[in-house]
């Protein structure tokens, strides 16, 4: 489709578990099991879900910062799982991300404008002046002065370093940047700065985002389509007030009736999941939400549910809608 900036076919990414005396492999981790989705130019798909369940993982394997296990990655419709590492860092002036702890994600021995201009140099932006020039862009582009150039990273705020973590991805023109938790680590009071700084810059720049978050309501604020994922799979998918309205999956429901909600009269019920998530290295036979889910029958132990459309747009792993 030529509206797709991005699509997943059946990605997969394990990391092995070692063991005993040699260090041999026991065992694999299944962070991402059979994930496929699409994103739209221009549009932010949101990717929500409990820790652990494979978010951050599919969105660095998109970029290939961890190389997939199975599947299939296309960008602007070439496909992208097996290029070579030189072609792959060209094309990463296409695709950026923005990391989820500001404390971690910039180097605290470089001032901001090296930060800033190392991403130009890398992409061959040779010339002094021009990167100069670029990176005060950058600053004012974000809400920051020119003056902050010349400081370290431990010299900001929290949001500030979000900021100029944002700057860095937008530095070489991406057209797909992938946010991976990147309010989590703020206040709360910063945290609608960030989004509406993100949302101005989407529409500034036609910029196409993978929202990585665990706070439902800050997927909703941003994102046009939402994902959930659990246990590294993806179990619904829709447009984001259809599934805020009309959740399909339990564990999508059981999610939307813990989110607060001002209006007591309004109050959802709320569901109470049972047991705890099982472990990623052995996933339960089947749904690999069954040993948890109040709506269980018992073809859901055995028997894995497709990953289909129940309704125009809107998609769900579950027995239910079979």
């Amino acid at each position: 489709m030529t509206d797709r900036l991005l699509e997943v076919e059946g990605l997969k990414k394990s990391f092995p578990i070692q063991g005993g005396a040699f260090g041999k492999q026991i065992g694999e981790v299944k962070a991402v099991d059979d994930v496929s989705f699409f994103i739209k130019k221009g549009e932010t798909l949101g990717l929500v879900g409990e820790s652990g369940c494979g978010k951050s993982t599919t969105g660095k394997t998109l970029l290939r910062l961890l190389e997939p296990t199975e599947g299939k990655i296309y960008f602007e419709g070439k496909e992208i799982t097996n290029l070579p590492k030189n072609e792959m860092r060209r094309l990463r002036r296409e695709m950026q991300m923005v990391f989820q702890d500001p404390f971690a994600s910039l180097n605290p021995r470089h001032k901001v404008e090296k930060i800033l201009e190392e991403p130009l140099i890398v992409h061959g932006v040779t010339d002094s002046k021009e990167r100069k020039k670029r990176v005060r862009q950058l600053l004012e582009i974000v809400g920051l002065n020119d003056y902050h150039a010349k400081r370290y990273p431990h010299q900001f705020s929290g949001g500030q370093r979000q900021r100029i973590g944002i700057a860095r991805a937008l530095a070489v023109h991406p057209k797909l940047i992938v946010a991976d938790e990147p309010v989590s680590a703020l206040d709360v009071s910063i945290q609608s700065q960030v989004l509406n700084l993100l949302k101005d810059l989407q529409e500034e720049f036609d910029l196409t985002y993978l929202f990585i978050a665990h706070d439902l309501g800050v997927v909703r604020h941003i994102s046009d389509r939402v994902g959930v994922m659990y246990l590294g799979r993806i179990v619904e998918l829709a447009d984001s007030e259809e599934l805020y309205e009309n959740p399909k999956h339990p564990y999508t429901k059981a999610l939307l009736s813990a989110v607060p909600v001002p209006d007591v009269d309004f109050q959802k019920e709320r569901v109470i999941l049972r047991g705890d998530v099982p472990s990623p290295a052995n996933p339960p036979a089947g749904c690999a939400f069954h040993t948890r889910c109040p709506a269980a029958m018992e073809q859901c132990a055995h028997k894995r549910p497709l990953f289909k459309e129940v309704e125009k747009g809107h998609y769900a792993a579950c027995h239910l809608y079979e």
